[in-house]
């Protein structure tokens, strides 16, 4: 997985590329610990990118909700792919995650 962050004054970008699995999910605690650390008030995670989400992912997406309403940062997310939606439907997390279809609009939900 490779992550690239855009910062937009007090708010992140995170984009994800590659698969968010068992193998990746230190990389995406990490950035999210580090930008919190930062005293960011938002963080979204961009996900066109991402093709596939395991079950180590899906926990670390849970943790990243958890740890940023823990810090006082809002979470959303952004560019979900079809696939990517349907696992989060067939594992009832659908309704547990922000979404939108760009990050610009997740962008303008901050306002």
């Amino acid at each position: 997985m490779r992550i690239k962050k855009q910062d937009h004054n007090d708010l992140t970008i995170v984009e994800l590329q590659g698969e968010l699995d068992h193998d990746s999910v230190e990389i995406l605690q990490n950035t999210i610990t580090n930008i919190i650390s930062a005293q960011k008030s938002g963080i979204i995670i961009d996900m066109q990118n991402v093709d596939f989400i395991d079950s180590a992912g899906l926990e670390q997406l849970l943790w990243a909700r958890d740890y940023c309403d823990e810090n006082h940062c809002q979470l959303r997310f952004a560019s979900l792919k079809e696939n990517c939606r349907k696992i989060l439907e067939l594992t009832r997390l659908q309704k547990q995650f922000d979404c939108y279809d760009e990050p610009a609009e997740a962008l303008k939900s901050f306002a």
